[in-house]
């Protein structure tokens, strides 16, 4: 199952805060999308996966859009 998760406009930490609360209604392995405008977003979910056990699969970046796709770790 991946769920979306827009957070465009809003700047840190909500971002984070929005992802963090989604992951626990997931089960391990699952993937959640996440969609955001704030460039400092990039720093933040690179840190937040290697603190918090969850993988960072993907991280894009179009016209200032990012996306990343975040598995739920164990």
């Amino acid at each position: 199952m991946t769920m979306t998760l827009d957070t465009k406009g809003m700047i840190c930490p909500l971002p984070i805060l929005k992802a963090k609360k989604a992951l626990k209604g997931l089960a391990a392995g699952e993937v959640l999308e996440v969609i955001a405008t704030d460039p400092g977003a990039v720093k933040d979910f690179d840190s937040f996966c290697r603190t918090t056990g969850n993988e960072l699969m993907d991280t894009a970046d179009a016209d200032g859009i990012f996306t990343f796709t975040i598995k739920k770790g164990a």
